[in-house]
C-alpha cells in the first residue's frame, strides 16, 4: 500500500482488528501504577528503546528532506559532488536505520521476554498455592489463557503499544512540521483529505473488530472440541458412545464456520488495503498536480514537490494509528488487569507467618470439635475463570458438625458411612487441603493452621481413589515424592508395593512412560505405583480414600498386600469399604450427616445394634471376605 510507508500498513491493520468493546471495560484502581512497578526493573532498557524509536522516527523524515536536497542542490544546478555526497548520506542513513532496527528489536525482546517471564512465573507460583477448591471450579483452559494470551497482551503494553504511540507521535509532529515548513498550502490540502482516509478505516475497523471477536470465539470452540476428543478419557467416551461419522460431521461444521469467517476477514482486509491505496493515489495525484503548478509558477522548487509527496506517504499512517490508540492502550491495560485479577485472588489456605514444623516423632491426629462447610464460589474462584454461570454463589451447607476423635501413633482409624456423609472431607482436612471453619485439626498437638506447609506434606501421605500419574516415566512419577531418591530406593518401594515384577518386565523399566494420567497402566497397576510413591515418601501418617474401591479382585488383592506394608507402624486414617479393613481397624468411626454417631471396634459396634450394625448388614455382608 503506497501510502502506508515505513511499515505502518500492518500496524494499522492490527489496530483495526482490536476489539473496540474493550474501551467499555472498567479497570481496577491503581492498575497503571502496578504496571509501572513491573516496568521498573526494565527502566534503562525502556529508556534506550524509546530513544531509538525517536531516532528512527526522525530518520523516516530525514530521507525525503535529503531527496529534496539531491534534486534542488545537486541535480538542478548539475553539481555532481553534491549529488554523490548526499547519496552517500542517504545510504549512511539507511545503514543507521537498519542498525537502529536491530537494536530496537534487541531492546524489545529483552523487555518483552523479561516481562513475560516475570509475569508467568509469578502467576504460575501463585496459582500453585491456591486451594483445591479453586481448581475444582476454574476452567483449565481459562487459566492457561491467563498464562499465555493475557501475559503476552500485557507484554505488548511495554513494547508494541508504547513504541507505536511514541513513534507515531514523533513522526506526526516532525512530518507535519516539515510539510508546513515546505508548503503550508499543500499541507492543508493533505489534511483536508484526511477524513476520506479516516472514515473508511473506522468503518472497516468496526466490522473487522466484530469479525475478529467472532473468529476467536469459533477458534476457541473448535479447540475445545479437539481437546475434549483427544485426551484419553474423552477419546474413550467418544469411541464407546459416539459414532465416528457424526463426530467428523460435527467437527467439519465448526471448522467450516472458522473457514468462512476467515475468508470474510481476508476480504475486508483486502478491500481496506485497496481502498486506502486508491486514496493514496488520489492524494498523491492531487499533491503532484497542485504542487506541480506551484513549482512551475516558482512558488517552490522541484525537490520540495518530491519531498512533500514522500512526506505525505508518512502522514496518514501515524494519524490512523493514533485515531485508534485508545483501543490499543486499553487492550494492553485490560490484559494486565486480567493477570492482576488472578494475582489478587488470595489463597484461602495459606501458611501463617509464624508457622512452625509439625513436631517430630510418631504422629497423633486429633480432631477437636471440627465444623466445616465448603467455600462458596466467590471465596475461592473468579467468575471469569469459569465457563458456566454460577448459581451457587451463597455459602454452602455445613458438611461437618462437631467432629472430634483422636488417632494415636500406629493406630488405624476406619471411617465408614453412606456416600456424602463427610468421610472424604475429614481426610482432606488432615492434609490441609481445606481449613476448618471452627475447631481444630492437630498433628502431634500442633494445629495444622500453625504448621508449615512443607512439614504437613512430609508428615501426611495420601492415596486417592483415582490416583493421578503424570505423563512421564514411572521413575519420574515416583521421584515426585522424593526427588533425591536413588534407583535402589525406587525399586525397593516398587517391591513393597507389589509391582516390582511388572516394572522389571517392561522393556524400558523405570523409563517406561505411563501415558496421560497413567492410562497405559491398569487401575490396579496405577494404584500400586501410587502406593510405591507414598512408600518412597515414607510419611508418618497415611490417608487412604477408598484406594481399592474400583479394582477387580486380583488387583485388589495385590493392592491390599501393598497397603498392609504401607500402613504398618504408621498412624492411618482409612475410608473403608471392605470388611477386612474394618476388622483390622483399632477404631471405627461411623459418620452420618457430618457427625460421628458411633465409635468403637467392629465386634463392639455390632453388639450395640445401632447405626454401624445397620450399615454392616446393608453394605458389608455381601463383601467377598464377609
Amino acid at each position: 500500500m503506497a501510502m502506508m510507508g515505513g511499515g505502518y500498513g500492518p500496524q494499522v491493520m492490527r489496530s483495526l482488528r482490536r476489539d473496540s468493546s474493550v474501551t467499555k471495560e472498567r479497570l481496577a484502581p491503581g492498575t497503571v501504577r502496578r504496571i509501572a512497578g513491573y516496568a521498573r526493573p526494565f527502566k534503562r532498557q525502556i529508556g534506550g528503546f524509546l530513544a531509538l524509536v525517536v531516532v528512527g522516527a526522525l530518520i523516516v523524515v530525514a530521507n525525503p528532506l535529503l531527496m529534496k536536497s539531491v534534486i534542488d542542490d545537486g541535480i538542478v544546478p548539475r553539481r555532481v559532488d553534491v549529488v554523490v555526497w548526499l547519496a552517500v548520506g542517504i545510504a549512511g542513513l539507511a545503514v543507521v536505520d537498519a542498525l537502529i532496527g536491530l537494536a530496537q528489536r534487541w531492546f524489545s525482546a529483552r523487555i518483552g521476554e523479561g516481562l513475560i517471564y516475570n509475569l508467568r512465573t509469578e502467576v504460575f507460583d501463585h496459582v500453585q498455592r491456591m486451594p483445591v477448591a479453586f481448581f475444582m471450579r476454574a476452567q483449565t483452559g481459562a487459566l492457561v489463557s491467563r498464562l499465555n494470551s493475557d501475559v503476552i497482551g500485557a507484554q505488548r503494553a511495554l513494547t508494541s503499544t508504547l513504541s507505536s504511540v511514541v513513534s507515531n507521535v514523533v513522526s506526526l509532529v516532525v512530518v507535519l512540521g516539515a510539510m508546513l515548513a515546505l508548503s503550508w498550502q499543500i499541507t492543508l490540502v493533505a489534511l483536508v483529505l484526511l477524513p476520506i482516509f479516516i472514515f473508511p478505516a473506522k468503518w472497516v475497523g468496526r466490522r473487522m473488530s466484530a469479525l475478529t471477536r467472532e473468529q476467536m470465539q469459533l477458534d476457541a470452540e473448535m479447540s475445545s472440541l479437539m481437546t475434549e476428543r483427544f485426551n484419553v478419557a474423552g477419546a474413550m467416551v467418544a469411541k464407546l458412545y459416539g459414532r465416528p461419522e457424526d463426530e467428523a460431521v460435527h467437527f467439519a461444521g465448526r471448522a467450516g464456520r472458522v473457514r468462512d469467517i476467515g475468508v470474510i476477514v481476508a476480504m475486508y482486509g483486502a478491500v481496506f488495503r485497496i481502498a486506502l491505496g486508491l486514496v493514496a493515489a488520489l492524494a498523491t495525484a492531487l499533491v503532484y498536480g497542485l504542487g506541480g503548478a506551484f513549482a512551475i509558477g516558482g512558488a517552490f522548487e522541484l525537490g520540495t514537490l518530491v519531498a512533500l509527496a514522500a512526506l505525505l506517504m508518512r502522514l496518514y499512517g501515524p494519524l490512523t494509528s493514533l485515531s485508534n490508540v485508545h483501543v490499543d492502550v486499553m487492550t494492553a491495560l485490560v490484559s494486565f488487569d486480567r493477570v492482576f485479577e488472578v494475582l489478587d485472588l488470595k489463597p484461602m489456605v495459606a501458611q501463617a507467618p509464624d508457622a512452625r514444623p509439625v513436631p517430630a516423632g510418631p504422629v497423633t491426629i486429633e480432631f477437636d470439635d471440627v465444623h466445616f462447610r465448603y467455600p462458596a464460589a466467590s471465596e475461592v474462584s473468579l467468575a471469569s475463570l469459569e465457563s458456566v454461570a454460577r448459581p451457587d454463589t451463597g455459602p454452602s451447607q455445613p458438611v461437618l458438625q462437631g467432629v472430634s476423635f483422636t488417632a494415636r501413633p500406629g493406630e488405624l482409624v476406619a471411617l465408614v458411612g453412606h456416600s456424602g456423609a463427610g468421610k472424604t472431607t475429614i481426610t482432606s482436612l488432615v492434609s490441609r487441603l481445606y481449613d476448618v471453619n471452627e475447631g481444630a485439626v492437630r498433628l502431634n498437638g500442633r494445629d495444622v493452621k500453625d504448621a508449615t506447609m512443607d512439614s504437613i506434606r512430609d508428615t501426611v501421605g495420601v492415596v486417592m481413589q483415582d490416583s493421578h500419574l503424570f505423563h512421564d516415566t514411572i521413575g519420574n512419577n515416583l521421584r515426585y515424592a522424593r526427588p533425591e531418591a536413588t534407583d535402589e530406593e525406587i525399586w525397593e518401594a516398587l517391591r513393597a508395593a507389589q509391582i516390582v515384577d511388572l516394572v522389571s518386565a517392561l522393556p524400558e523399566g523405570l523409563d517406561t512412560v505411563v501415558g496421560d494420567r497413567g492410562y497405559r497402566l491398569s487401575g490396579g497397576e496405577k494404584q500400586r505405583v501410587a502406593l510405591a510413591r507414598l512408600l518412597l515418601k515414607a510419611p508418618s501418617v497415611v490417608v487412604l480414600d477408598e484406594a481399592t474401591a474400583h479394582l477387580d479382585s486380583e488387583s485388589e488383592a495385590a493392592v491390599q498386600k501393598a497397603l498392609k506394608i504401607a500402613l504398618a507402624g504408621r498412624t492411618s486414617l482409612v475410608i473403608a469399604h471392605r470388611l477386612s479393613t474394618i476388622r483390622e481397624a483399632d477404631t471405627i468411626l461411623v459418620i452420618q450427616d457430618g457427625q460421628v454417631v458411633e465409635r468403637g471396634g467392629h465386634d463392639e459396634l455390632l453388639a450395640r445394634d445401632g447405626a454401624y450394625a445397620e450399615l454392616y448388614r446393608t453394605q458389608f455382608t455381601g463383601s467377598p471376605d464377609a
